[in-house]
């Protein structure tokens, strides 16, 4: 099987039955998926969703959250992972949103990333979620999911993969594509035993090729 034919089959088993993915964390505009996104990193969607609720409507603007204090903010967020730290990128963030952006999340790469707790991966979430922009977010689902079902040969890092990736995807399924690796990363293709026999699309993975029976 070539690496296009693995591709072509992929993406459209996930057309057909995943048509509409979307994240599963929880906002109401860009702000709201910002926090969200930078609390997400290394911990769960679900743990997020509980914690942001009153976070959000402590501080429902940018503005409300640069008066605070990372202290407060700790307060609200205690148990989702590294909350220290997480506490003093958020209140990073909203000073720079407040300062230099006048409240508004910006739309571009370069911008994003200058902002506190913002790597590459959140800023692709960001611009695919909310700006529409053919970006590849390679979180750990999407990087492990890639490598495994032979989307990616071994690729040395995220972003290796992501740039693999947006060569052989379409550029109108990507912010698509991100959705459909991370569910079934979250799923099917957990990490540390893959649920081989419910997966739809085992045909064209090399791992399932490799390993079957």
């Amino acid at each position: 099987m070539t690496i296009k034919e693995r591709y072509t089959g992929i993406i459209e088993w996930f057309k057909i039955n995943m048509p509409s993915p979307e994240t599963e964390l929880h906002y109401q505009n860009p702000y709201q998926l910002l926090i969200a996104v930078i609390l997400s990193a290394q911990c769960t969607d679900k743990r997020i969703n509980m914690v942001t609720p009153a976070l959000f409507e402590a501080f429902p603007t940018p503005y409300d959250l640069a008066k605070s204090s990372a202290e407060e903010i700790f307060k609200y967020i205690r148990s989702v992972t590294f909350p220290n730290n997480k506490s003093k990128s958020l209140l990073g963030m909203a000073n720079m949103l407040v300062d230099k952006y006048n409240g508004e999340v910006p739309s571009s790469l370069d911008e994003l990333i200058k902002i506190p707790g913002v790597g590459r991966k959140t800023a692709n979430v960001i611009l695919s979620v909310v700006y529409n922009q053919a970006t590849m977010a390679v979180d750990t689902h999407v990087f492990r999911v890639s490598n495994r079902i032979g989307l990616t040969k071994n690729s040395p890092n995220p972003l290796v993969t992501e740039k693999t990736l947006i060569k052989y995807i379409p550029k109108e399924l990507i912010g698509t594509a991100h959705h459909w690796l991370i569910l079934h990363g979250r799923y099917v293709c957990t990490a540390r035993k893959p649920n081989c026999l419910e997966c739809g699309i085992r045909d064209f993975c090399q791992f399932y090729s490799t390993n079957k029976q």
